[in-house]
C-alpha cells in the first residue's frame, strides 16, 4: 500500500496549559487563532501569510498528565490531493490492520492509523477554501461519511493544482 501524500499538512500537540501556548505560538511565530474547540479544550492556529485551514493543533491536557498521552506531539498529518486517496488511505489502512478511526472537521475529512510503535498519524483531504463556508473558523469533530463525501467530492484536486 502506498499513500499518495503531497504533504505534511499540521501538527497536533498535546500541551499542558492550552492558554499559555496559544500565547506563545501566537507572538512568537505570529500565528492567528482560527478556530477553538472548548469541548476539546483545543485550539487551532494558522500561519498568517498561509492558506492552510490549520498549521498547528493544541490540545490542553493539564499539567497533572504524566501518561500518554502526555506533553508532546500528538500526531502529524498527511494531505492526499482527492478525496478518492482518502477513501483509497481508510481501506489501505484497514487491510494493514493500522486504521484507528475516521472523522469530519468541517473544512478537511480526515482518517487516522497508528505505526507498529503505536505513534499515530492523520491522512487529510482539505476541501477547496471557497467551499470551506462557516468551518472557516470552526474545527469540528463530527463522524464521517466516507462513501457521501466521495459522491460529494470525486474529481475535486486541492493540494496538487494549488502548487502545495
Amino acid at each position: 500500500m502506498s499513500i499518495p501524500a503531497v504533504r505534511l499538512n499540521h501538527a497536533v500537540l498535546f500541551v499542558a496549559d492550552l492558554q499559555r501556548s496559544i500565547d506563545f505560538y501566537t507572538s512568537v511565530f505570529a500565528m492567528e487563532v482560527a478556530a477553538v474547540e472548548p469541548r476539546a479544550n483545543a485550539a487551532f492556529l494558522r500561519l498568517t501569510h498561509g492558506d492552510n485551514h490549520h498549521d498547528l493543533g493544541l490540545f490542553g491536557i493539564g499539567a497533572d498528565r504524566v501518561k500518554r498521552p502526555g506533553i508532546g506531539l500528538y500526531h502529524l498529518a498527511r494531505q492526499v490531493d482527492t478525496i478518492e486517496q482518502l477513501e483509497e488511505a481508510r481501506l489501505g489502512l484497514a487491510n494493514a490492520d493500522a486504521y484507528t478511526g475516521e472523522s469530519s472537521h468541517g473544512a478537511t475529512k480526515s482518517v487516522y492509523g497508528k505505526d507498529p510503535d503505536g505513534n499515530e498519524f492523520e491522512v487529510m483531504w482539505m476541501l477547496p477554501r471557497a467551499d470551506w463556508g462557516r468551518f472557516e473558523h470552526e474545527a469540528s469533530v463530527e463522524r464521517l461519511d466516507p462513501a457521501a463525501e466521495v459522491r460529494e467530492w470525486a474529481g475535486v484536486r486541492t493540494a496538487v493544482e494549488a502548487g502545495r
